[in-house]
């Protein structure tokens, strides 16, 4: 798999390493990515997800159901 978040979509992103002498050498972020199961339990069903951090406290603020209808609106994932 990709290193995306299912949630809020945070992706590799690509900067610079700046050495003393102002060098300059590519590089990349990678976002802080969990495979983390969560309980839905309107479903009364475990889901794994591949989240960032971020998206674990979106999924802690707004609910795991509400988060989900967003990253699907999104396209983020299909049918969960």
């Amino acid at each position: 798999m990709s290193k995306v978040c299912q949630i809020t979509g945070r992706r590799v992103q690509v900067g610079n390493n700046v050495s003393h002498s102002k060098r300059r050498t590519k590089r990349t972020f990678e976002p802080n990515l969990k495979v983390k199961k969560f309980f839905l339990v309107e479903e009364s069903r475990w889901i794994t997800l591949k989240v960032s951090t971020q998206g674990i406290r979106t999924i802690n603020k707004i609910g795991l159901k509400n988060a989900l209808a967003k990253a699907q609106e999104l396209g983020l994932i299909g049918i969960y």
